[in-house]
C-alpha cells in the first residue's frame, strides 16, 4: 500500500488535505502534519507514521520547500525501507498520488514532470472573431 506523510510550513498541509477530500473524499492513506504552528515537532509525527507502517508499504514523504527545515528533518528518514522524499509540492501532484496504491521510482518522476506542467502563467487568450476577419 502506498503511504503518504504531507508536511509544510504552517497550515497549507492541511489545506492540501482538505482540499483532496473535497475533490475525492476522505483518504485514509494521507496523513499530514502542519509544521510550527504548536509544540509539536515533525520527528516525533514522523515517528508515530512509520509505526502504522507496514514492510510491504511504500511511504513518499512530501514537503512544501527543498532544503527548508521542514524538507531536512524528512530527509533524516530517508534510510526507511520504501521511502522517497518529494519537495516542493503542489495540489496536483499529491492528486494524483492519493489515487494510488504503488509506484515505481520511474513513475514518481513522471508524475512530479506532470505536476511541473500543471504549473502555468495565465494569461487572457486573443481571440479573433468573425468580425475582425471582416475588416
Amino acid at each position: 500500500m502506498l503511504k503518504l506523510f504531507l508536511s509544510s510550513h504552517g497550515h497549507m498541509a492541511s489545506g492540501m488535505k482538505d482540499s483532496i477530500e473535497f475533490f475525492c473524499g476522505q483518504n485514509n492513506n494521507l496523513t499530514v502534519f502542519d509544521a510550527y504552528v504548536d509544540e509539536k515537532n515533525i520527528s516525533e509525527q514522523l515517528d508515530a507514521f512509520y509505526e502504522t507502517v507496514e514492510e510491504d508499504d511504500q511511504v513518499i514523504l512530501l514537503s512544501d520547500l527543498y532544503g527548508g527545515s521542514v524538507n531536512q528533518q524528512m530527509y533524516m528518514y530517508l534510510d526507511r525501507q520504501n521511502t522517497m522524499l518529494v519537495a516542493g509540492v503542489n495540489l496536483a501532484l499529491v492528486l494524483e498520488l492519493t489515487a494510488l496504491d504503488s509506484i515505481t521510482e520511474e513513475g514518481l518522476e513522471r508524475l512530479v514532470e506532470q505536476s511541473r506542467e500543471a504549473l502555468k502563467i495565465v494569461k487572457p487568450e486573443e481571440s479573433k472573431t468573425e468580425e475582425d476577419d471582416f475588416f
